[in-house]
């Protein structure tokens, strides 16, 4: 997701995808725990993808 895309969004959904991303990098640390996932770098996309999100979401809440 590119950084205009995240500035388009709303807070509701900078907080609904911010959950749905959460869920989906413990979904993939636990299945690299288990065996090894095809692509470990997946993990740190998305928590960098998290971290712009809440940057995001802080900017947005902060000009109301």
């Amino acid at each position: 997701m590119k950084n205009a895309e995240i500035k388009g969004l709303t807070l509701a959904e900078l907080t609904e995808k911010i959950g749905s991303e959460n869920e989906t990098m413990r979904k993939m640390k636990f299945a690299h725990k288990v065996s090894s996932i095809e692509n470990p770098m997946k993990i740190r996309e998305t928590r960098k993808l998290i971290a712009r999100l809440k940057t995001e979401l802080t900017a947005k809440e902060r000009q109301k």
